[in-house]
């Protein structure tokens, strides 16, 4: 196959901000690898037409945004441990995820929609009609659920840890 070297070299190259992209989504490094390797796998299969008429990037978030919205269909939620308890706790990989906890958790604690329309929106900076696109639903809808994730979020969150974060971040003097 001609095209296998660009496949490899697009994959190494962006592997990482998948990687990071999918932690966002999914809230634990496991499912966010597992959503990476399935993403590509799809990239790869429809390498030839993506890499000719669009951005492969974004072919492949797409992908894993969906994979993940999907996934209550095929299988039931697992929810690993970080580590075993007879093992001393890994280095997180991911940076500062002690500083998030409560933040994740509750983000993690979202309806998987919900949570993709934040992260899209947030993390990937994206507008409410790409969204929509993206997702397969109305830009209204994309507004009705983050304005609900955000509400849940602001409710959940303690105001003590949502300023402590800020102000680490510099947000807050």
């Amino acid at each position: 196959m001609d095209d296998e070297p660009e496949f490899a070299d697009f994959a190494a190259k962006r592997a990482d901000a998948l990687l990071r992209y999918a932690y966002v989504l999914t809230g634990n490094p496991h499912d966010a690898a597992d959503l990476v390797q399935e993403a590509l796998v799809r990239l790869r299969g429809s390498w030839a037409r993506v890499r000719r008429k669009q951005d492969p990037e974004s072919y492949v978030r797409t992908t894993m945004t969906r994979l993940h919205i999907n996934t209550w269909r095929r299988r039931k939620r697992e929810y690993l441990a970080w580590s075993p308890p007879e093992r001393a706790e890994p280095e997180d990989p991911f940076g500062r995820a002690d500083d998030f906890a409560e933040m994740w958790q509750q983000l993690a604690l979202l309806p998987r929609r919900q949570r993709a329309v934040l992260v899209l929106r947030y993390y990937e900076e994206r507008t409410d009609a790409e969204i929509a696109e993206m997702l397969g639903i109305s830009q209204g809808t994309v507004r009705s659920q983050a304005f609900r994730a955000l509400a849940k979020l602001r409710a959940a969150v303690s105001a003590t840890t949502l300023s402590s974060i800020l102000a680490r971040e510099g947000d807050v003097q």
